[in-house]
C-alpha cells in the first residue's frame, strides 16, 4: 500500500510541474519557472524514495534522496527573493 502512495506522490509532483513549467513558457512569468523547478526536484525526491524504501529496502538512499528536495526548494527561494516584481 505504501508504494501506491510513493508512486501517487510522485505523478502528483511531477504534474504540478508539467502545469507550472507549462505555464511559463506560455507567460514568460519567471515564478512560474522557479516553482516549476522546485517541483521537478520534489518529484525526483519522490521517485527516489520509491528506489529507497520499495526497491533497494537494504540499503539507504537518504541523503541521496534529499539533495534533489534541496536544490529544488533552493531554487524556489532564489525565485521567491531575487525575482520577485
Amino acid at each position: 500500500m505504501s508504494g501506491f502512495i510513493y508512486g501517487l506522490c510522485t505523478i502528483t509532483a511531477l504534474a504540478c510541474a508539467g502545469l507550472l513549467l507549462r505555464s511559463y513558457f506560455l507567460t514568460k512569468c519567471r515564478l512560474l519557472l522557479w516553482s516549476g523547478l522546485c517541483f521537478v526536484g520534489l518529484g525526483l525526491n519522490n521517485f527516489l524514495l520509491i528506489l529507497d524504501r520499495l526497491v533497494f529496502p537494504d540499503t539507504d538512499l537518504s541523503t541521496v534522496r534529499l539533495i534533489p528536495a534541496l536544490i529544488g526548494m533552493i531554487l524556489l527561494l532564489y525565485g521567491l527573493i531575487w525575482e520577485a516584481e
